[in-house]
Order: structure tokens, then sequence, then C-alpha cells
């Protein structure tokens, strides 16, 4: 069952599949809020208040077909008001952002992807992570961020200019 027959199962009052709608993206906007804020205590209670948000605010989501730029809206939203709280942190060893195409790929160990992941503005460096290590289109990147298209296309380009200048030393 997708996600969208998930959502209407729970709206009946099925606890059943709000546990798997759970279990099938828990790990990934944990992922998400990790790489976001640092820190994995914060990580874990942005996480479930994730949740818990969602669960409150079914009534407004429509069947689209776009559950998953639903919740990580959700998610973005709690991660930028953490980071109005707290000053930023850098990426822990567990994030799994390391995965992505080209530069990314290239990083030996997790302090190198830090260390090039930290040249990047807070909008470039989410970009990357929702198009790499969450496979999200541009169009779902920009959904999640609330930005138009081009930008999020844009962010994500500059990012990785970015981070091939300080791969090859030139920054």
């Amino acid at each position: 069952m997708d996600d969208d027959g998930l959502v209407e199962r729970i709206r009946q009052g099925d606890r059943a599949a709000a546990e798997e709608l759970i279990r099938r993206h828990y790990a990934a906007v944990l992922r998400y809020c990790r790489a976001r804020c640092g820190s994995g205590d914060t990580a874990e209670d942005l996480t479930q208040e994730t949740f818990l948000r969602l669960f409150k605010g079914l009534a407004g989501y429509r069947k689209r077909g776009k559950f998953r730029p639903f919740l990580y809206t959700i998610a973005h939203r709690l991660c930028i008001d953490e980071s109005r709280r707290r000053r930023p942190c850098p990426l822990e060893d567990g994030t799994d952002v390391a995965d992505g195409r080209d530069v990314i790929r290239q990083a030996e160990d997790r302090a190198e992807a830090d260390r090039l992941l930290a040249a990047l503005s807070p909008e470039q460096r989410q970009a990357v992570i929702l198009r790499y290590a969450e496979q999200f289109s541009y169009r779902r990147i920009a959904q999640v961020t609330g930005c138009n298209l081009r930008t999020a296309q844009s962010r994500v380009r500059s990012a990785l200019q970015i981070m091939r200048k300080v791969w090859n030393g030139e920054r």
C-alpha cells in the first residue's frame, strides 16, 4: 500500500497504518534532521516532533502523491525553528550524507565530507543533502524549502562547484 493509502487508513483510526508510515520514513527523516542540526538527541526530538505534527495535521493533507514532500516540509520547518534557537553544529559521524554523486562520493572519510559540506551555505547544504542523500527531485527540493525550481537547481549546482574547489584545494 502506498503512503496515501496509509494516510486514509490513519484518518479512519488504524494504528497499524500509523506505525507502518513511521517505519517507512522515520530513519530518513532522522537522517535529514541530523544533517540539518548536527545533534543526535536534537535530531531525534525533531524527528518525533515531525511525526507528531504530521498526525495532528493530517486533515490538511490532500492526496496528490506528494506525501514525502509534505513530511519533509514539516521537518524542514522544525529544523529552521531549531536553528534559530541554536548555533549551527557540524554533522555527526552517523549521518549518511556521503552517498551523493561526484564530489561527495570522492570524499574518503566522514571528516572530509563534513569539511566539504561546511564550505556551503545552509541553503546549499540542505539542497545537496535532499538531492543526493534523500534522492529528491529538484521540484521536490523546491517544495520542501519553499523556493522556486530554478533556485533549487542553482543551489545544488553552486554547491557542487564550491565543493569541487574545496576538494581541489582552490578555496
